[in-house]
C-alpha cells in the first residue's frame, strides 16, 4: 500500500490519514501522514507502565530539517493556532505503512527516507533516516526531540518543575524531566548538543473537535546532528527501559523478519490478506505473564466483550492457538460470581463487571477454540469449570440483577448501569439502557447452554447435560413466543423492559440467526435480514 504525493502533499488529506505502531505491551507510536500530531494520543514513545494499562507519553515528536548546501528544508509539520509551521509535508512524495511507517521526501533533487518502528515486547521506538541515490557530502540532518511526560489522557504545559538535565555518555543521552516517571534514553548515530527550549501552544485539532482542551507545550532538550550519505542509515532510538546499549540495526532486522513470518493463510505480506493479518497482531498485547486483547486505539484497554468477540478472528483463523489459550487463561483468573470482567481500568484498579454479554462471549470463544485446536485436555481441566461457573451464576442470579427468568431467558438491569455493547453514558445518564431482555443476550445464552450440554456429554457429566438441554428447550420456546414482532416482521430489540418491549430496528437481532439455527424459521430469518439491509445498510457498511 502506497500513499502518493497527491495525498501526502495535501494537508487536509494527509492530516486525516493516521498511522500506528505498537509494541505488544500496550504502548504505541502514532501520528498522521502529514507528520503533525492532531490528537493528544499521538506520540513517538508512549509506554504502558502496567502493561497494557497506565500509559504515559514520554516523547511526543521529533522536529527534523535538512541542510543542503546551506539551504534549509523541513521534514516536519506542526499545528499552531492559525498557523502551520513548519510545512514539511509539502516535500513528502510518498508514504507506506509496510512493513512499518515509511516516508519519502524530495528536497532539492535529493531524496530522504524516514522510518518509524516499534519493537515487539520492548518499550523501544526507532527512527531511521537514509539518503537515496545521491553522493552529495554536504547534507546534514538536524533533529530535535519533543518531550513531555504525562498521562496519555492529559496535556502538558511549561512549568518550573521539569528537570532540564541531560546525562551524555558516548552515543547515549538520558533525560528525566520528571522524577516520578521513567527516564528517557536516546541511542543515536550522530552527535548531540544540549540546548533546552520550549515549543509552546501546539494545537491538536481532533481534540478541539471533541470539545476538549487542545493546546500543549513541548520541552525540547537539544539537537541531534547526522551527516546523510547515500545508502547509509542514521538512527535515533528512544526507550524508557534502563539499558546500557541497544543494537538498533539488529533490533530492526529481527523485527522485519518477525513481521514477514505471517500465518500460512496469507499469500504474501503485501497482499490485502497479508496486511490484515499483520494488523490483527496490533490488538494482541501482554497482561502480566499472559495475553489479552486491546479493544481499540488510541485510548481503549482490554475489554471482555471485545476480547472474546474478536478472539476467533485474531487468534483461531490465524493459527495462534497458544496465544488464544493464554487470553482465555488471563480472563479465567478474574471470573467472579459467574462474570467475566467488562474491562480493566487504566491505572490497574480492580476489574469492572458491568456487562451482561461478555461472559457469554467467553463461552462462545472457548467453543470455537476447542473446534480449532482440538485441545480437549486443557479445555476440560481449566475452561469447563469456568463455563459451569458462568452458567450457574446466570441461573441463580449475579450482579446488576442479571438472572435467568422463569421463562428461561436472561434478564438484567440496574438504574444508571449500562450492560450491553450500546454502553454510552453521559454523566449519570445511560443513553441506551436496554434493561430487560436484550435480543442478542438471549441468542448468546442459548448458544452457551448448547455448549454446556455438548461439553457435559463429552466430559462425562450426563446430569449437567440434561439440565442444560432442558433449560435451553424452555428458553427457545419463550424466545419464539415473545421476540417476534409481527407488525414489523422482525425481532424486538429488547422485551420486558421498564417501558415494555422495544421495537427499535437495530443490528442486534442478527445474532439470533448467526449464533443459533433453531430460533427462527427460514422465512423469518430472511425477513430479519431484509429489514436490516433496508434500514441499516449504508454505502460504507
Amino acid at each position: 500500500m502506497l500513499i502518493s504525493k497527491g495525498h501526502c502533499g495535501n494537508l487536509d488529506r494527509a492530516l486525516s490519514l493516521e498511522w500506528l505502531e505498537v509494541n505488544g505491551r500496550g504502548g504505541f507510536a502514532s501520528g498522521t501522514v502529514a507528520g503533525a500530531n492532531t490528537r493528544r494520543y499521538h506520540a513517538l514513545l508512549l509506554t504502558a507502565r502496567r502493561p497494557p494499562t497506565d500509559r504515559y507519553v514520554l516523547v511526543n515528536h521529533v522536529e527534523e530539517w535538512l541542510s543542503i548546501d546551506g539551504e534549509k528544508f523541513s521534514l516536519s509539520t506542526n499545528l499552531y493556532s492559525g498557523a502551520v509551521h513548519p510545512t514539511g509535508y509539502i516535500h513528502c512524495t510518498s508514504f507506506s505503512p509496510m512493513p512499518w511507517p515509511t516516508w519519502t521526501f524530495a528536497c532539492k533533487d535529493h531524496k530522504v527516507q524516514r522510518e518509524i518502528l516499534c519493537i515487539q515486547g520492548r518499550d523501544v521506538v526507532i527512527v531511521r533516516w537514509k539518503m537515496i541515490g545521491t553522493k552529495n557530502p554536504h547534507v546534514v540532518l538536524r533533529v530535535r526531540p519533543m518531550l513531555t511526560g504525562r498521562d496519555y489522557h492529559g496535556l502538558h504545559h511549561e512549568n518550573g518543575s521539569l528537570s532540564t538535565v541531560a546525562k551524555i555518555e558516548g552515543q547515549q543521552v538520558t533525560w528525566q524531566p520528571y522524577h516520578s516517571l521513567p527516564a528517557v534514553q536516546a541511542f543515536h548515530s550522530g552527535t548531540y548538543r544540549h540546548e533546552p527550549d520550549w515549543y509552546r501552544h501546539v494545537q491538536f485539532p481532533t481534540e478541539q473537535q471533541r470539545g476538549l482542551d487542545c493546546e500543549e507545550d513541548w520541552w525540547s532538550p537539544g539537537e541531534f546532528l547526522f551527516g546523510l550519505e547515500s545508502g547509509k542509515v542514521q538512527t535515533l532510538a528512544f526507550t524508557s527501559e534502563t539499558v546500557d546499549k541497544l543494537d538498533i540495526a539488529d533490533f530492526a532486522h529481527k523485527e522485519r523478519l518477525r513481521r514477514i513470518r505471517l500465518p500460512k493463510v496469507a499469500p504474501s505480506p503485501d497482499s490485502l490478506v497479508g496486511m490484515l493479518l499483520q494488523a490483527t497482531e496490533t490488538f494482541l498485547v501482554q497482561r502480566d505473564t499472559k495475553q489479552t486483547v486491546i479493544a481499540g486505539y488510541p485510548w481503549f484497554t482490554d475489554w471482555g466483550r471485545d476480547t472474546f468477540l474478536s478472539l476467533p478472528g485474531l487468534c483461531l483463523v490465524t493459527g495462534r492457538y497458544e496465544m488464544a489459550w493464554r487470553i482465555i487463561e488471563s480472563f479465567s483468573a478474574h471470573v467472579s460470581e459467574g462474570m467475566v470482567p467488562n474491562r480493566f481500568p487504566d491505572v490497574g484498579e480492580k476489574p469492572e463487571y458491568n456487562t451482561v454479554d461478555a461472559s457469554l462471549w467467553f463461552v462462545y470463544a472457548i467453543d470455537r477454540y476447542l473446534a480449532y485446536s482440538k485441545d480437549v485436555t486443557r479445555v476440560q481441566l481449566v475452561a469447563w469449570p469456568v463455563i459451569k461457573q458462568i452458567l450457574d451464576g446466570y441461573r441463580r442470579g449475579t450482579r446488576y440483577n442479571i438472572h435467568m427468568d422463569g421463562d428461561g431467558l436472561i434478564a438484567g438491569g440496574t438504574p444508571g448501569i449500562q450492560l450491553t455493547w450500546m454502553d454510552v453514558k453521559i454523566g449519570e445518564r445511560v443513553v441506551t439502557p436496554r434493561h430487560g431482555k436484550p435480543v442478542e443476550v438471549q441468542a448468546l445464552w442459548l448458544r452457551a447452554l448448547d455448549v454446556g450440554a455438548r461439553f457435559a456429554v463429552q466430559f462425562g457429566e450426563p446430569d449437567y447435560a440434561t439440565r442444560c438441554q432442558e433449560d435451553r428447550a424452555r428458553a427457545v420456546e419463550s424466545f419464539r413466543e415473545k421476540f417476534w414482532y409481527k407488525e414489523g416482521r422482525y425481532l424486538y430489540d429488547t422485551i420486558n423492559g421498564p417501558e415494555g418491549n422495544d421495537a427499535s430496528i437495530r443490528p442486534n437481532q442478527v445474532f439470533a440467526i448467526s449464533l443459533c439455527d433453531d430460533l427462527l424459521t427460514k422465512e423469518q430469518a430472511q425477513q430479519v435480514l431484509q429489514i436490516i439491509e433496508n434500514h441499516l445498510l449504508t454505502s460504507v457498511g
